[in-house]
């Protein structure tokens, strides 16, 4: 059977390009998408799946019932596009000013559809039940993940899986890991208030700019000195602003940042180290601060059944040559959510383009990847449906 699905994949190649060229030429931003799921709607409904709209606000959910009795999967891809203006010259380049697909979430969709249609026909053979989550407003905070679980798409969802293309790594080529895959992502706002005054009496006033320089210098010591040198920690400071003019002190301050970890626990320790150095180096110069922390999406812990089933049924389909221990990915996806509910695992697709000076960055103006990865995508959730419905157990017995 499964020989008989990736087969019926293939078949649908074209349709599948056809289907993520249409998407690339019309995106639509996070919480803006109108049209996108009003395109997947009508296109699951064309299969006889039956779809839920407006789930979580915006997103699209089909469900396939099998022939036989069996436990439910989910399959999820996002669909939101990103506010760059499209510099690539081809045929299928953006449409809308200012709005492209950079981060492949085009491909992610055609893909998933191109797996609904072949399910759907095979759907009397299928022991159980697939749910395809088609997710709107994955690149902003809060995402839309966590809407469309509030709203239930994960009701009696027994795992999930999910992957991303990724032009980081060679055509032909998927790779996971067991545990943390992604960072948590996590801002902050400080304002230091001090008092301004005359360049020439610095001694009446509380100087915010050397007040907030102090801070952020200290603050560049957390990782290095106050987290286990084994537990990665990303912290940047992004934006700066004080004062207006060479002879006025600045009364006020303010910093932005960004801290990406892979642990709980450390996570925490970065907040507490951050609020601890910020409200101590106040109380030492004389000024006050108003902290805004913004917990943003958690990190992808990936579950370690699922991610070994995935491992071999992976190896299954490409070779096992070509199944990789993913590199940390200090980046972060709502995808995680979902893993906090439900078992399951997500893993990277392979889409460099052949041409080395093709191949630009996820959220780059000229971002584009080999559009043959949608099929090993396809082929690789194809297998993991199949194997956890019918086989689970005999495949991690071998």
């Amino acid at each position: 059977m499964i020989a008989n699905l990736h087969q019926k994949l293939e078949d649908s190649y074209e349709q599948m390009v056809e289907w993520r060229r249409h998407f690339h030429q019309f995106p639509e931003l996070s919480f803006q998408e109108v049209e996108t799921p009003h395109k997947i709607s009508e296109i699951l409904t064309s299969f006889g799946i039956e779809v839920q709209t407006g789930v979580g606000g915006r997103g699209v959910v089909g469900t396939i019932r099998g022939g036989k009795p069996g436990k439910t999967v989910a399959l999820r891809a996002d669909f939101d596009a990103l506010p760059l203006e499209d510099e690539k010259e081809v045929p299928y380049k953006s449409k809308v000013p200012g709005v492209m697909h950079a981060c492949g979430h085009d491909g992610h969709t055609a893909t998933l559809l191109a797996v609904a249609k072949v399910l759907s026909e095979m759907r009397a053979e299928i022991c159980g039940n697939i749910v395809l989550i088609h997710q709107h407003a994955e690149e902003y905070y809060p995402g839309g993940a966590i809407q469309m679980i509030e709203d239930g798409c994960l009701e009696g969802v027994d795992a999930i899986f999910g992957t991303h293309l990724m032009t980081t790594l060679p055509l032909g080529v998927v790779g996971s890991r067991t545990g943390a895959l992604s960072a948590s992502v996590d801002g902050f706002e400080v304002t230091i208030q001090g008092k301004g005054g005359h360049g020439s009496a610095p001694h009446d006033t509380v100087d915010a700019l050397i007040v907030a320089t102090q801070i952020i210098n200290q603050l560049q010591l957390v990782v290095s000195r106050r987290v286990d040198p084994l537990q990665p920690a990303v912290l940047t400071i992004g934006a700066f602003h004080a004062g207006e003019a060479s002879n006025v002190i600045a009364d006020k301050a303010v910093f932005k940042g960004t801290v990406r970890t892979f642990s709980p626990e450390v996570r925490e320790q970065m907040e507490r180290e951050i609020r601890f150095i910020v409200e101590g180096g106040c109380a030492v110069l004389h000024a006050t601060a108003d902290i805004q922390y913004i917990h943003s999406y958690p990190s992808i812990i990936n579950h370690g059944q699922e991610t070994e089933l995935f491992r071999q049924v992976a190896g299954k389909v490409l070779g096992h040559d070509q199944v990789i221990e993913a590199p940390l990915l200090t980046g972060s996806e709502d995808f995680s959510y979902y893993l906090q509910h439900v078992p399951g695992m997500f893993f990277f697709t392979g889409a460099a383009m052949s041409d080395p000076l093709a191949n630009f960055p996820h959220h780059h103006p000229r971002f584009d990847f080999d559009e043959r990865a949608m099929l090993i995508a396809g082929k690789t959730l194809l297998s993991l449906v199949y194997h956890y419905l019918q086989e689970e157990e005999q495949i991690l017995a071998d």
